[in-house]
C-alpha cells in the first residue's frame, strides 16, 4: 500500500505549515479528521469541503463533509458538470491523479478558513506506522477576536468631528423613555 505525503499551508499566516502522511486507500474524512485534530482553533463542529484543483489552484471537484443535496431530482447544470462527493465515501487514490496534486480545504463556511494542500510525494507505507498522521507542525492559527470589549480594553476614541455630540448615560435614557410613554 502507498502513503501520500501532503503539505498544508494557511494563507493568512505566513509561517503556518502542516505535513501529513495518509494511506492512499483512506478517505477524505480521515484526512479531514487529522487536519482538525492537528490545528488548534478548529473544533470539528463546522462544515468543510475539499476541492480537487488543477495546477493553477482552480477548483474542479468538491468533496463535502456531508451530503448537502436535499433533493436528488434537483440539480443545476453546474452541479452536473462538477459533481460532488462525500468525504466518508471518497477514497484518496480515486481523486489523486497528479504527482503534485493540489487541493483546497475550506473549513467553517460562515467564518471561512482556506487552506492550500499539495502532494509532496508518494512512498511505500510502513506497516509499523499508524496513519493518518501529522508529521510536522509549524505556526499556529490566529486567535479569533471575540467581539466583546473587556473593561481593561483600552479604547482610543477621538471625536474631533463630533464636538457637539451629547453623550447620555443609562439614567438619561430612562428619563427619555419616561417622557415618551403612551
Amino acid at each position: 500500500m502507498y502513503t501520500y505525503k501532503f503539505r498544508l499551508l494557511f494563507d493568512d499566516v505566513e509561517d503556518f505549515v502542516r505535513d501529513y502522511e495518509i494511506l492512499s486507500e483512506q478517505t477524505f474524512k480521515d484526512f479531514h479528521d487529522i487536519i482538525v485534530k492537528s490545528i488548534a482553533g478548529l473544533d470539528g463542529k463546522e462544515l468543510a469541503s475539499f476541492y480537487i484543483c488543477d495546477s493553477r489552484w482552480e477548483k474542479k471537484k468538491e468533496i463535502t463533509l456531508i451530503d448537502m443535496n436535499d433533493d436528488d431530482n434537483f440539480s443545476t447544470e453546474k452541479e452536473e458538470s462538477n459533481p460532488k462527493a462525500i468525504m466518508s465515501e471518497a477514497i484518496l487514490s480515486d481523486f489523486i491523479d497528479d504527482p503534485h496534486q493540489r487541493l483546497i480545504y475550506e473549513y467553517d463556511f460562515l467564518n471561512i478558513k482556506t487552506f492550500y494542500i499539495e502532494l509532496l510525494k508518494t512512498f511505500e507505507s510502513n506497516p509499523r506506522e499508524k496513519y493518518p498522521r501529522c508529521t510536522d507542525i509549524v505556526g499556529e492559527m490566529p486567535k479569533p477576536a471575540s467581539g466583546i470589549l473587556e473593561e481593561d480594553d483600552d479604547l482610543d476614541i477621538e471625536d474631533d468631528d463630533n464636538e457637539n455630540v451629547d453623550y447620555y448615560d443609562e439614567e438619561d435614557f430612562q428619563s427619555l423613555n419616561d417622557d415618551f410613554e403612551l
